[in-house]
């Protein structure tokens, strides 16, 4: 059976990336997959605003055209990540953190009710049966550090 690889690039370099590198090696040696590759820095993600956080917050039935048009491309990238098996995440660690675009991408799919919902022991994932794959770099930052803040956020996410 075929899986579906969704790689995400967040590295602003094209040239010399190591974490582009590794979701390529990854990625290729998942065997016979249907690969669906995010570049953030190719097709950057815009980050939230208030007319976003609004129409969010409005139920779905409720919502207006324009306000469903502000949250399409986040469902788009939900239905991305809905549609893996396996999701490889290049995570470039940049002043001790994540790169805005990769952020920006997690700000679009946490949506509470739609990706997770919060319990009583705090938030529980809603895409159930993923495989994620975190391929980290960082010219100074080791993983797990007490400056590290992307590690455990990712993990988290």
């Amino acid at each position: 059976m075929t899986q579906t690889v969704l790689r995400i690039d967040a590295s602003a370099r094209k040239q010399g990336s190591v974490t582009r590198d590794l979701t390529a090696r990854i990625t290729s040696q998942l065997g016979n997959a249907t690969v669906t590759h995010r570049d953030l820095a190719d097709t950057p993600v815009p980050q939230l605003t208030e007319d976003w956080v609004n129409a969010n917050f409005t139920p779905e039935a409720d919502r207006t055209d324009a306000q469903a048009e502000t949250l399409a491309l986040s469902d788009t990238l939900i239905e991305e990540l809905r549609n893996a098996d396996t999701i490889v995440i290049g995570v470039p660690v940049y002043n001790f953190g994540l790169p805005a675009g990769l952020k920006a991408w997690v700000d679009h799919v946490a949506r509470a009710g739609v990706t997770f919902r919060y319990t009583e022991d705090g938030p529980v994932g809603l895409l159930k049966g993923k495989r994620a794959i975190l391929a980290m770099a960082s010219g100074g930052t080791p993983a797990d550090a007490e400056i590290d803040y992307a590690s455990p956020y990712m993990r988290h996410i």
